[in-house]
């Protein structure tokens, strides 16, 4: 190539800074996280758990340990993700999705509504450990959340 025709060729220059919108969308978050509504909490621990009861009557076709660990772990991201104003939610929430999970996943079929509902109490007095432990944890933190958020407000008002 001759050097007359190199200097014919444009040189490609890439801007230094990004446009405006491709800026917003790299740029990092900043601000208070996303929290979740009461709705959300309820929405998000019915199917946290029902996942791990599927995946643990899959596996293992029973509800067991792992069922439990990870209800204690949807109790507790629950109540730390959940909006102040819906702090109440968390606990809630929790127990009506493990007695749902039970519901939909506890081995052996009952007929009629009577054979359900003694299923039911019968699977909830077996996993009573992990229910009162996963509400129970829940309870703390969002207690504890009660409390540092009180605390911040009497010290801003003084």
């Amino acid at each position: 190539m001759p050097p007359d025709a190199r200097a014919a060729v444009p040189k490609l220059r890439l801007p230094l800074r990004l446009p405006q919108p491709m800026r917003s969308r790299t740029k990092a978050r900043s601000g208070p996280p996303a929290r979740l509504t009461a709705v959300g909490t309820g929405v998000l621990a019915l199917a946290a758990t029902l996942a791990a009861a599927a995946v643990d009557r899959l596996l293992f076709g029973d509800l067991g340990v792992l069922f439990g660990l990870g209800y204690l772990v949807v109790c507790f991201q629950l109540a730390v993700r959940v909006r102040l104003a819906d702090l109440p939610a968390a606990p809630i929430s929790g127990p009506i999705a493990f007695a749902l999970a039970l519901v939909c996943f506890a081995p052996g079929a009952a007929s009629g509504v009577t054979g359900q509902v003694v299923a039911l109490a019968s699977g909830l007095a077996l996993r009573a450990g992990w229910l009162f432990t996963g509400t129970g944890l829940a309870a703390v933190v969002v207690a504890a959340r009660f409390l540092a958020q009180r605390r911040i407000r009497r010290s801003r008002a003084s």
